[in-house]
């Protein structure tokens, strides 16, 4: 099972980032769980500097943007 977050303070971007990582995990069929991060620092504990950030099995994968769906499969897989 993978675990998902979205780390940032529920922007615009980070709404995007958040359905784009669930529309990505949908469409691969993968057991995962999706949590949104917006306390401050907690999102810092990962040493993020930039919002929105995905984070994957503890590991930041994307900060500072929102990758398109194929590039988060790619992460996922």
């Amino acid at each position: 099972m993978k675990d998902i977050k979205v780390l940032g303070t529920g922007c615009k971007k980070c709404q995007m980032l958040a359905e784009t990582a669930d529309q990505a995990a949908k469409e691969m069929a993968i057991e995962y769980s999706l949590e949104k991060v917006t306390d401050l620092n907690a999102i810092m504990s990962y040493g993020v500097m930039f919002t929105p950030a995905l984070v994957i099995d503890g590991e930041v994968k994307v900060s500072g943007k929102v990758p398109s769906i194929e590039a988060v499969k790619l992460l996922l897989a």
